[in-house]
């Protein structure tokens, strides 16, 4: 490790009010883990109140995630630009608005309509909590901050599915948006009082002035245009149809148009002079930051089609009711949790962070090859110990791979760059549900080819799980289906296993960095002194606050 800084830095001690703002944070965060979770046992109960079609029923989750990935990035540069607060608190009020529109619904039309406007607020909830924590926190203690919101976004993946099942089953499904409007109302209250952020003063003007319009419009276009064929999973239209391949193929033209805008928007050698892009490209000339994003994005893909396909193996292939499919989750999900916390107080004590990305992607391939073992006859000691490891590979890599990126980025980017790392896993959740999709109705189609009245069945996974409900479980063809349910899930494990290999091997070419870094950002916490001074060339937010001293020091990154 090479040089240590000049000044030490002092230690980090968090007072009332940073934690308070902290808390309201989190608070904020379990509504959006528990609205991102409790839809979708649900959807049924929903389906049938609303008179609507499984394509209706598909479009509610695919709207949410769709809305809740492509504005990542823009809140996080307006936040730069307007404070991280008060788009924080516009967020909240999308996604208390959508709630309330999805209450009200009596037509699918309003409910697509709130779940899109939910999502929205979704997405700049989660992408500014990254983007707040680098403002409260110094960079060698943030893992635990992280692992704190994973412990909360844990609570509710695993309460959310319990929860909006139970009132599903009584008639009470609005309840599952009115149950967040009591917990958002906290959280916003908190962030009102507790959040104070320095801002940097200038004019509304030239506030607009900052804003790249044209990147954010071609970036959104395009990323929604691409995404939105992904979410379709081949059920809407096949794969090979026009439907399917014209906006896929539009959306990635425009990502490379918008790619190259910002890269000449950000050249010196332009003629009036480099300007404010929505995303600072030269982030990803550093090969760790690039290698970070492209492992983030792999890991993304893994996670979700876990995630997505293995209640769907214990629903189809054990015959789960849904609420119990998610139970059968909990091997994997609850130690995701403990894992993240684990990197986190290492790296805070230790200040070393790689020993986690290679740890947890061997561990990810190893836990995916072990998937490959399910099957119907699995028994529950079995499955249990199967999904432990892919479990724990999973849960190292979210604190290792955010710090990787936020320590590899100069201090004026590290709020978009811990915005993207949340936008690249999104991402990866879209590309990872697709590619399982493809591969499931591909294996389903060769493996049920001898079976000429099964194979003219609709072979996506959610149909085939009503097949196999609705003929009786000792009937030859109900056993038929259940085998090549389970063996078409094995393709997608298997798959999911190389690409752990692959980002495993990407991860090796990570540079390891100095954590000991200052807290530096634009928007640095202020902790409630009081004071008739204006703090130095900027302002903060509906207040003047001094920053209390021990949060200055050196900025010098030094490889490991």
């Amino acid at each position: 490790m090479s040089s240590s800084s000049e000044s030490p830095l002092e230690k980090f001690k968090p007072g009332w009010r940073l934690s308070a703002a902290f808390t309201s944070i989190a608070i904020v965060n379990l509504t959006c883990a528990l609205d991102a979770t409790t839809i979708a046992v649900a959807l049924p109960a929903i389906s049938k109140s609303l008179h609507g079609t499984a394509i209706q029923a598909l479009w509610t989750g695919t709207s949410f995630l769709l809305a809740s990935t492509v504005w990542q990035p823009n809140f996080v540069a307006f936040s730069d630009v307007f404070g991280r607060r008060p788009v924080l608190l516009f967020a909240l009020t999308l996604f208390t608005i959508g709630a309330i529109m999805c209450g009200v619904s009596k037509n699918f039309t309003v409910m697509l309509a709130g779940r899109v406007v939910q999502g929205s607020g979704v997405g700049g909830i989660m992408t500014l909590t990254e983007a707040i924590i680098t403002d409260l926190v110094p960079l060698r203690e943030r893992g635990n901050y992280f692992a704190l919101i994973s412990i909360v976004w844990a609570i509710g993946t695993v309460a959310g599915p319990l929860v909006g099942g139970v009132l599903a089953q009584h008639g009470a499904w609005r309840w599952i948006f009115y149950l967040n409007l009591p917990i958002v109302a906290i959280g916003f209250l908190g962030v009102i009082l507790f959040l104070r952020l320095s801002l940097k003063e200038r004019s509304l003007t030239q506030k607009l002035l900052e804003i790249d319009y044209i990147g954010s419009f071609i970036f959104v276009s395009s990323a929604t245009s691409f995404l939105i064929p992904l979410s379709w999973d081949g059920v809407m239209y096949p794969w090979s149809s026009w439907h399917t391949l014209t906006p896929l193929l539009l959306g990635l033209s425009g990502l490379i148009l918008f790619i190259s805008h910002q890269i000449y928007l950000s050249s010196p050698s332009r003629p009036s002079g480099p300007r404010n892009t929505l995303l600072p490209m030269q982030m990803f000339m550093n090969r760790s930051t690039a290698l970070t994003y492209l492992i983030t994005f792999l890991h993304g893909t893994i996670l979700w089609s876990i995630v997505y396909y293995m209640p769907l193996y214990f629903e189809a292939a054990k015959s789960y009711t849904p609420i119990q499919a998610g139970i059968a989750a909990l091997p994997q999900t609850l130690t995701v949790v403990p894992c993240a916390a684990i990197v986190g107080l290492i790296a805070s004590k230790t200040g070393r962070y790689r020993w986690s990305l290679y740890t947890g992607f061997v561990l990810t391939t190893l836990g995916c090859r072990l998937l490959y073992l399910l099957d119907v006859k699995t028994s529950i000691v079995e499955w249990v110990f199967l999904l432990l490891i892919s479990g724990v590979g999973i849960g190292l890599l979210f604190p290792g791979m955010n710090l990787s990126i936020q320590a590899s980025v100069p201090p004026k980017d590290i709020a978009i760059a811990a915005g993207l790392f949340t936008f690249f896993r999104a991402a990866g959740q879209s590309v990872g549900v697709a590619i399982g999709g493809t591969i499931f109705q591909n294996r389903i189609s060769s493996i049920l080819a001898p079976y000429p009245s099964l194979s003219t069945t609709s072979l996506d996974a959610l149909t085939l799980i009503s097949t196999i409900r609705s003929l009786p479980s000792d009937a030859p063809e109900t056993l038929v289906l259940k085998h090549a349910f389970a063996d078409a899930i094995k393709t997608i494990w298997a798959v999911m296993c190389g690409i752990a290999g692959l980002a495993l091997i990407a991860s090796l070419g990570v540079r390891g960095y100095e954590l000991d870094q200052a807290l530096s950002g634009e928007q640095g916490f202020v902790d409630g002194v009081r004071s008739d001074e204006i703090v130095e060339a900027g302002r903060v937010e509906d207040a003047e606050w001094v920053v209390p001293e021990g949060l200055v020091g050196t900025d010098e990154k030094a490889g490991i």
